[in-house]
């Protein structure tokens, strides 16, 4: 089957019901996204079909139909996207490891919400977790992303 990750289309000999998430890993060398749970619950493996974040965990490569985006596509390192600079001035990651699906979920959550409120952040960037806590950071960082897009 055929899928396309990053702007490459790739030609992929899996099983229809291998999930995505084992498929950008293990078959493309994919390794931003990461494997947390296995079971939707904390999101660090959340990229990005045709912009909406989806958990990648929880999606069989047979039933990818759109443009999959993770976070070594979301930004470039010359050209960083608004979420991914506004991580990196707020000092948002401590560990790291969830946070390339907190970044990807914040830029898709801004793409369908531009000017969230504090409490719109929450209750979004509640769907992944952080075990750091960097919560109050990951909102700062939101709403200076959210910002900077607006003025783009």
């Amino acid at each position: 089957m055929q899928i396309t990750v990053n702007g490459t289309a790739h030609e992929v000999d899996v099983e229809g019901d291998m999930p995505l998430l084992w498929v950008l890993r293990d078959e493309l060398n994919i390794k931003g996204v990461k494997y947390g749970c296995g079971i939707a619950q904390c999101g660090a493996c959340t990229v990005h079909i045709d912009g909406v974040a989806v958990k990648s965990c929880q999606v069989a490569a047979e039933d990818v139909d759109g443009e999959v985006t993770t976070i070594e596509g979301l930004g470039q390192p010359d050209a960083l996207h608004a979420v991914q600079e506004a991580w990196i001035a707020h000092q948002v990651a401590q560990c790291g490891y969830c946070q390339s699906g907190q970044v990807m979920l914040a830029a898709s959550f801004l793409s369908e919400t531009p000017a969230p409120t504090d409490a719109e952040i929450d209750d979004a960037m509640s769907a992944n977790l952080c075990r750091c806590g960097t919560y109050p950071r990951i909102r700062e960082a939101v709403k200076s992303a959210a910002a900077k897009l607006q003025e783009a």
